[in-house]
């Protein structure tokens, strides 16, 4: 236990945690921060890390347009040259047919339609093909990250006089994450009014059991989710920003959540899965507004900011989650006979034991999500207790700034 508390206790002053550090104290505007000596700097700096050529396109706005364009120049160039093909090839050939279908639309429009499912309420099941958009979008997600975090959220904290390096990029991860959670929350919102779910009625995840007929704004909603967090575990795994002090919890909590939206949707349990996406993207997206206006230093919309999410966070992370671990426990049961038995081909897998293989990461999802609230809990005590209302620490220790870069170099006269 002492433990558990060491850790909590150095979590919420670490100025690097990627949910503690950003609400500590800023350096106001205006305020008397010790000045540099005009000596020259020989201090030692970090050459900016080498992408590897096969990973450009992660980082490089202009790369991940280019992958992006191949299947869709594909796509256009297989409907222009396939009916001239047909013209000169012969009907019933065993190497081409004008009734082959575009094997480049797999990419970015969505596949394994139902057969003699309705035009007008068309219906979608899953399929390997599924894999084909999912790696589409994760560069997709990496064209987005990128080009708001260069083109305008980095912009937007220089307007407003932030120069350091380290926290232009942290303002415009902020910035990203914000924007990215707010249009995925708004999105599953309007999917769950459409489904027999609607606000948190647990009994029709069970219901009528298996869900394997999709809606297609469902299942792009679905795979567009699992494309964007294999795109952040990238980001964090192969290093392509610099990882916070607490690195370790963030990973494992993409793979839990990985875990989850992978497993929910092959054993079609994607109704429980937008209700799970729901109540975690909405609270994110004021997570990262309150960070984002601690950033600019602007002190009364932050506390504004940070007790409504205070709340927000509460409500969806926990009271709804909880509801939801109550129902594949106490609910689960709800399921129909014929369905409580493992068959792959008609979709069905919910026998005994597949209650606690839905159970446990929803549970350990809620255990990561109470270390937070328990250090978001120490920031708010702090908060209101404390009568500071200024930072008198210097700009180098904002936001978990490289430590080595404040301190001198080998060669300087302090270490002669």
């Amino acid at each position: 236990m002492d433990v558990v508390l060491t850790i909590c206790s150095r979590s919420r002053q670490d100025p690097a945690h990627h949910l503690a550090g950003p609400f500590l104290p800023q350096t106001p505007v205006g305020s008397l921060t010790p000045e540099r000596s005009n000596s020259p700097d020989l201090r030692l700096r970090r050459k900016p890390k080498t992408v590897n050529p096969y990973l450009r396109w992660a980082v490089i706005p202009a790369v991940s347009l280019k992958v992006l364009l191949v299947p869709i120049i594909l796509h256009i160039n297989w409907k222009l040259v396939s009916p001239l093909l047909a013209q000169f090839i012969p009907q019933g050939s065993n190497y081409f047919s004008s009734d082959l279908p575009n094997p480049f639309t797999q990419f970015f429009l969505l596949s394994h339609r139902v057969p003699f499912s309705s035009d007008n309420i068309p219906r979608y099941q899953k399929g390997w093909c599924d894999l084909l958009f999912i790696a589409y979008h994760v560069v997709f997600w990496s064209l987005i990250r990128q080009s708001l975090t260069i083109y305008v959220f980095k912009p937007i904290a220089r307007h407003f006089d932030i120069k350091k390096e380290q926290k232009l990029d942290r303002f415009a991860e902020q910035g990203y994450a914000m924007v990215y959670f707010a249009v995925m929350g708004a999105w599953g919102y309007r999917i769950m009014g459409q489904l027999p779910t609607w606000w948190y009625r647990t009994e029709a995840f069970w219901i009528d059991y298996p869900h394997w007929d999709m809606k297609p704004e469902l299942k792009r909603y679905y795979l567009m989710q699992m494309a964007y967090w294999v795109q952040q575990l990238l980001v964090l795994v192969l290093g392509l920003e610099k990882p916070r002090k607490d690195y370790y919890e963030l990973v494992a909590h993409h793979i839990v959540t990985i875990w989850l939206v992978g497993w929910s949707y092959l054993i079609n349990l994607t109704l429980i899965g937008n209700a799970v996406y729901m109540s975690m993207d909405i609270p994110d997206s004021f997570l990262a507004f309150s960070k984002i206006l601690n950033y600019l230093r602007a002190e009364r919309a932050k506390i504004v900011s940070f007790v409504v999410f205070t709340f927000i966070w509460t409500y969806f992370r926990h009271i709804l989650n909880f509801y939801i671990l109550y129902s594949v426990w106490f609910e689960y049961d709800l399921i129909p006979e014929p369905s409580k038995v493992w068959i792959w081909a008609d979709g069905t897998y919910l026998n005994w034991w597949m209650k606690y293989q839905v159970f446990a990461p929803l549970l350990l999802l809620q255990f990561l999500n109470l270390f937070w609230y328990f250090l978001i809990m120490r920031i708010a005590y702090r908060a209101a207790t404390s009568s500071l209302v200024s930072d008198v620490r210097s700009d180098d220790e904002d936001d978990g700034e490289d430590e080595d870069e404040d301190k001198p170099s080998p060669w300087s006269k302090k270490n002669e």
